[in-house]
């Protein structure tokens, strides 16, 4: 199947649910994790892995390092919508694209103007009370004068609404996700390497008649999809509108 029949499909069709990953940010100038210039590829001033760092017991034990790096390498305050975001944002206006579901935790999506969005990592722009629960959004994160963010109310400890290494994810997102994906006639699978799970397993559930991957380095799941395209997803996208 070529772009052009990719295409015909995506225009006859209003059951598109498209599933992303990093990829899809790296043209916002927000750095994926695992290409030669990603986040696990890059240098740092710590003795510690950006795995470690971004794990649950890592916070837990070293708050402030933690916050240290998610700081400097985790928020992307200015960061914009690029092609990719808004041409899915136009796809879900015309009725066609029923549900995005990402794994990046930047709100690119809904700043574009997607509205059923499925957050399987969290969001930087979600912030809550570890002691009392009370929310906090992304610009009190940033203003706060203390490396740590304490809660206002009890001086609890603030932790993002991030899915850290060794967290579990929120069941009722998994749920969302594989209704939306089981159901759905063309899954579009973009800026991911699929290595991550579980999420990389929701795919499985996908029953529909086209399966398209947009990614500029091969994957594992290539072979399964009815069309594989190595290109900018900005690009690609934007051409299907």
């Amino acid at each position: 199947m070529d772009i052009r029949e990719f295409k015909e499909h995506i225009a006859n069709s209003n059951n598109i649910v498209f599933f992303g990953g990093a990829g899809v940010s790296t043209e916002s100038d927000i750095p994926d994790f695992r290409s030669s210039n990603g986040l696990y590829n890059s240098e740092t001033n710590s003795t510690y892995s950006p795995e470690e760092v971004l794990s649950h017991t890592f916070f837990m034990n070293h708050t402030e390092d933690f916050y240290k790096f998610y700081r400097e390498k985790m928020i992307y305050a200015n960061a914009k919508p690029n092609d990719a975001h808004k041409a899915l944002a136009h796809l879900e206006r015309q009725g066609k694209v029923k549900a995005i579901i990402t794994q990046n935790i930047d709100g690119l999506h809904q700043q574009a103007g997607s509205t059923n969005v499925i957050e399987l990592h969290g969001s930087i722009h979600r912030n809550f009370c570890m002691k009392c629960k009370r929310p906090y959004n992304l610009d009190y994160i940033i203003a706060s004068e203390d490396i740590v963010p304490k809660c206002s109310h009890c001086s609890g400890t603030i932790k993002p609404d991030v899915v850290l290494y060794e967290e579990v994810l929120d069941s009722d997102n998994i749920d969302k996700a594989i209704n939306y994906i089981s159901k759905a006639e063309i899954l579009i699978i973009g800026g991911t390497s699929l290595v991550v799970y579980p999420a990389a397993g929701l795919i499985r559930y996908f029953k529909g008649k086209c399966l398209a991957l947009i990614n500029k380095s091969a994957t594992s799941y290539d072979n399964m999809a009815n069309i594989v395209i190595k290109d900018s997803i900005g690009k690609v996208l934007s051409s299907l509108i």
